[in-house]
């Protein structure tokens, strides 16, 4: 494990505090949120000391949170994320790596890696995170979780500190598909109910994962099957996975630079390992990088938004294999981060919701199966994901 202060999901120190409802429809239920939610009165760490350092506590709570203590959650207090949000392990050097109650030998994922552990480990019922590539969908596969990214914009981040805004995206896990769902309905935009179907096999994503992970997660796709009446299999991604990923990461990291460029090179902050990385390759990148991220990226989408505008799902393995054992070397690291952001880039290109099926488990390890409909049908695709979880007799 990284070098840190402790293994909790939560934040060191005191724990920040909102006063809840005393009635709603998320009364009797318990969250926490991620560290780059602002509460106010309270630090926004980001992850990085040197920028609690040289940013003032917010006077204001962002409005997702509110949102929550509004419906009468019980807020518990922030959750440790990655550096900057800018990595999918869940390594912290400054405030700790959060302990993987699920499989402890394991990283908890990043970058919402505190607030996987805590629900992971039934110390909250709901916390939010954000995600931009990965950063719920991969800590809810690797800690046995639910988790959802909603289509993008469709809940708000103002007052939520931002790494690449046209991909960051608000999202949120739970332990069971029901209070997954009831967290949607306080959260999401009315509207998106409704039939879906046919599901899609993606062939491309299935053929990426681990045999072992295929294999393991045959009887959640049966599910799936016959919550849908029937799956087809389809080739979405003629220009495979890894293409994906390169566009993916070059328009990410173009937005990263621009975003947070100017803080870095004006405090040269300290960072753990790959987060001082990352943003040297986004700073030193070619723009004709991030310009053809960009264009793949409106053809991509223009794909996507064709084949599921009437309802059909996607469905595949949420990552090609389980959370990397903590004594993995960076090349490692590197290694499953390009292998699974190829796989998360499919939503995260097209603006997608996608929810995440604690659906097996690999060598001791979860992994998940994801769900991915058409924006603005989020709350289809969390009442499709509660039968499916029902159909395979998990916690809902």
């Amino acid at each position: 494990m990284a070098d840190g202060i402790d293994g909790s999901g939560f934040m060191p120190g005191e724990r920040a505090a909102l006063a809840h409802a005393a009635h709603g429809p998320l009364s009797g239920l318990t969250f926490a949120a991620k560290d780059l939610y602002d509460v106010a009165g309270s630090p926004t760490t980001y992850g990085n000391p040197d920028w609690a350092r040289t940013h003032p506590v917010p006077p204001s709570t962002a409005p997702a949170v509110l949102a929550l203590v509004e419906a009468g959650a019980r807020f518990l207090g922030k959750t440790k994320t990655v550096e900057l949000a800018y990595g999918l392990t869940g390594e912290n050097v400054w405030y700790g790596t959060p302990v993987n109650p699920a499989a402890p030998d394991r990283f908890p994922g990043g970058s919402s890696c505190g607030s996987a552990a805590v629900v992971a480990a039934g110390e909250a019922d709901i916390a939010l995170g954000s995600d931009t590539g990965g950063s719920v969908r991969i800590p809810a596969s690797y800690c046995g979780i639910y988790g959802i990214r909603p289509s993008w914009g469709s809940v708000p981040l103002t007052g939520a500190r931002g790494l690449a805004p046209s991909f960051d995206t608000a999202g949120w896990f739970a332990a069971r598909a029901s209070v997954l769902r009831r967290a949607g309905e306080v959260l999401l935009p009315r509207g998106g109910e409704g039939q879906l179907g046919p599901c899609l096999r993606v062939q491309e994503a299935w053929m990426n994962a681990h045999p072992s992970v295929a294999s393991a997660l045959s009887p959640a796709l049966d599910a799936v099957d016959a919550a849908m009446d029937g799956c087809l299999q389809i080739s979405l991604i003629p220009e495979t996975l890894a293409v994906l990923y390169e566009r993916f990461r070059s328009a990410q990291a173009e937005e990263a630079w621009a975003t947070l460029g100017d803080w870095v090179a004006s405090t040269g902050p300290a960072f753990g390992p790959g987060v001082g990385e990352r943003f040297t390759m986004a700073r030193d990148m070619e723009p004709g990088q991030g310009a053809a991220g960009r264009t793949f990226r409106q053809g991509f989408r223009q794909r996507l938004l064709g084949l599921l505008g009437g309802g059909a799902v996607l469905v595949y393995p949420t990552s090609p294999m389980p959370a990397p054992k903590l004594g993995a070397s960076p090349e490692e690291q590197l290694w499953t981060r390009e292998v699974t952001i190829g796989v998360t880039a499919i939503a995260g290109l097209a603006g997608l919701p996608e929810v995440s099926i604690p659906a097996a488990r690999v060598d001791g390890a979860p992994v998940g199966l994801s769900l991915v409909a058409a924006p603005g049908r989020d709350r289809a695709l969390l009442a499709l994901a509660e039968r499916v979880a029902e159909r395979l007799g998990l916690s809902v």
